[in-house]
């Protein structure tokens, strides 16, 4: 009997109650306003071929999902492992999803196809997560795996959509020769699995692969390696699913075997080996007589400059430099010389070539001066004819600057600038006063410093051990000071106040895990430096600090040259270690902070506090308030072990008292 048979004996009631159900769902494609929000991502329902086929050899796949499908960045978010040449055509039709690969097969190989967040549903874009897709071209299908997290070195970020791979070729060079065997891309929280491996030992790495070869081949390209060879293993282990008759009746438990595999702990610390493409990034000559250059990357040495359409001798100009050769500034000291409205010099300096070796580059450069257009004087000029009054020509002095305000930090130097380099400074020309009552008395020149900034140019800083609510005042003598152009400058005064103790907070960390060759970070709301501390016998002193919020990152510093330093892989040398203390520091006004900081008591993954890291968990953003920042970084070990807690609920684990 055919089925139309069928529905003329349903009662009419039915019928038509069926009817409209088709008609509602024809006519509402998607959910009616009102509803609650579809949180549920497409479910895979089959495919072409199967999962896990073995002796598959075609190149097109076909998979179908519950509901209408769109695949976003393909090109990106897709991976597929061993590393394709050819991008395969990936499109969305439909409930379905269509792949070609557009390389040859590998015989006897294990393909995975790794989709990330790439396949969302049509509505409400739902992210099918950690999808993935495997298939063999031969008898065998491999099925090892090793998971673990990638981080970025220098601040604990995680970091998404970089690829992970592995060699079974162990020797050190093949990650500079040939491409990775299995690849992986880490996810939004910076997780890896690289799915399908042999049995064997694997060298793990990481890529920011800039020209897509699947090597690490140009120094640009951001990095990690596992300082350890890796052998995947898996281990049978039983999952017990519980099934409810309601919230507190159990009415059957489940026993199921699976395979658990490991290591799933690996832990990757990527950077970048700074070694840039080295080339002039700009040159300008916004004034007369100064020449600048800026360069994308330091040198060693200096550049050679030869005049062309000018001679002048060999001290022709003072060179500003800082202390990476990067930004140069040539101050021209002839008025002939700097007067030419274009001057033509040759450069000569060292630039990356295509090769990707620094070589020497000569360079033909016009350097263009334009004047600003003169204002228009509206008023009338004045005639001088029966003006027998002589003109007075004033002095031009050369221009000096303390800048120091009203109210000036109690453990900060005056910083004392020029607008042109100094020839000489005498420093007994200056004088330091400090007001007692009412009277004002020197202050002997043995007791402070007067010396050039070596960071900032054409500054002197002036130190002194600034007493809390002094009131001081600096003097400068006529001709102190005489520029490279022979001025002198006239005499200056300024008097200041420095702030009193009520306006500071001072926080000290009591450090388990390392006692010196380590330095500390006070780190703003953006994740940036404020001011840092080395580590002396188990602790880091911070005194004078406005009070506010502040977070701190320790590094370990190596080679004891007070800065954080990246990687090598051709020296098998890993970043220097980072370590966040995991709370946000509330430090008030007048009051002495003592921290104690376990730097190995919470897992690596888990340090950073939710409210200065980037990369963070979707839901976390939208529901990261004060309270709940400390307890969720706090909650678990995370990945890499750690111990949690011990903070107290004031979210310091040490003491504070006023000073």
């Amino acid at each position: 009997m055919k089925p139309y048979f069928k529905l003329r004996y349903l009662p009419a009631a039915i019928l038509i109650m069926l009817l409209g159900s088709i008609l509602f769902s024809c006519a509402n494609m998607s959910r009616p306003g009102g509803g609650p929000k579809d949180e549920t991502p497409p479910r895979y329902i089959k495919s072409k071929p199967m999962p896990d086929t073995r002796n598959y050899n075609e190149t097109r796949l076909e998979l179908e999902f519950d509901e209408i499908i769109q695949v976003e960045k393909p090109n990106e978010k897709v991976v597929i492992s061993p590393p394709q040449i050819n991008n395969p055509k990936i499109q969305a039709q439909g409930k379905k999803l269509r792949i070609e690969l557009q390389d040859s097969l590998l015989p006897n190989t294990t393909y995975t196809i790794d989709f990330s967040d790439a396949i969302v549903d049509n509505n409400e874009k739902n992210p099918l997560a950690g999808f993935s897709f495997s298939f063999s071209t031969g008898p065998q299908r491999d099925s090892l795996q090793i998971s673990g997290i990638l981080l970025n070195a220098a601040d604990l970020e995680p970091i998404t959509g970089m690829l992970v791979g592995a060699y079974s070729n162990l020797d050190d060079t093949a990650f500079t020769t040939i491409p990775m065997e299995r690849i992986a891309a880490s996810d939004a929280l910076g997780h890896f699995t690289i799915r399908n491996l042999k049995e064997g030992s694997y060298r793990i790495v990481a890529l920011k692969d800039a020209n897509r070869n699947y090597f690490f081949d140009t120094n640009t390209e951001d990095i990690a390696f596992y300082d350890s060879v890796v052998t995947p293993y898996a281990e049978p282990h039983v999952y017990a699913d519980t099934i409810y008759t309601d919230s507190m009746t159990i009415d059957s438990i489940a026993y199921l075997d699976y395979n658990r595999f490991y290591p799933n702990d690996v832990l990757l610390m990527a950077f970048n080996e700074l070694k840039k493409t080295r080339y002039m990034e700009d040159k300008s000559r916004k004034e007369r007589n100064r020449l600048d250059f800026i360069f994308s990357s330091p040198h060693d040495s200096l550049p050679v400059v030869t005049p062309l359409n000018f001679a002048p001798d060999s001290n022709w100009y003072v060179l500003e430099k800082n202390i990476t050769n990067d930004t140069l500034s040539y101050w021209i000291r002839d008025s002939l010389v700097y007067n030419i409205d274009t001057l033509a010099i040759a450069m000569r300096y060292f630039r990356t070539d295509t090769l990707n070796m620094l070589t020497p580059y000569s360079d033909t450069l016009s350097m263009v001066f334009k004047a600003p257009k003169a204002k228009k004087n509206n008023k009338k000029k004045q005639t001088a004819e029966n003006d027998s009054t002589p003109a007075v020509i004033p002095t031009v002095f050369a221009k000096m600057e303390i800048n120091v305000s009203a109210s000036h930090d109690v453990n900060k130097p005056v910083p004392i600038t020029f607008t042109v380099p100094v020839d000489s400074f005498n420093n007994s020309a200056f004088h330091l006063y400090e007001k007692n009552d009412t009277v004002w008395n020197i202050i002997p020149d043995t007791t402070y410093t007067l010396r050039p900034d070596s960071l900032v140019a054409r500054t002197y800083l002036l130190s002194y051990k600034w007493k809390p609510e002094g009131s001081y005042k600096i003097e400068a003598d006529s001709m102190a000071v005489y520029d490279m152009y022979g001025l002198h400058t006239d005499k200056a005064q300024q008097e200041f106040k420095t702030k009193s103790l009520q306006e500071y907070s001072n926080l000290y960390f009591a450090i388990v895990g390392v006692t010196d060759s380590a330095v500390v970070q006070l780190l703003d709301s953006s994740d940036k430096p404020v001011v840092e501390a080395p580590v002396v016998e188990g602790g880091a002193e911070f005194t004078y600090l406005k009070p506010g919020s502040y977070f701190a990152r320790l590094f370990i510093d190596r080679n004891g040259n007070g800065k954080y330093d990246t990687g090598n892989y051709a020296l098998k040398q890993q970043p220097e270690e980072v370590y966040y203390y995991p709370q946000e520091l509330e430090l008030r006004a007048y009051w002495n902070v003592e921290q104690d900081w376990n730097i190995y008591q919470t897992a690596i993954d888990q340090q950073k506090p939710l409210k200065i890291k980037k990369n963070k968990p979707k839901e976390e953003e939208k529901n990261n308030d004060d309270d709940n920042n400390s307890s969720r970084n706090n909650s678990s070990g995370g990945m890499f072990g750690g111990n949690s807690g011990g903070m107290g609920n004031s979210g310091f684990g040490g003491a504070s008292r006023p000073f």
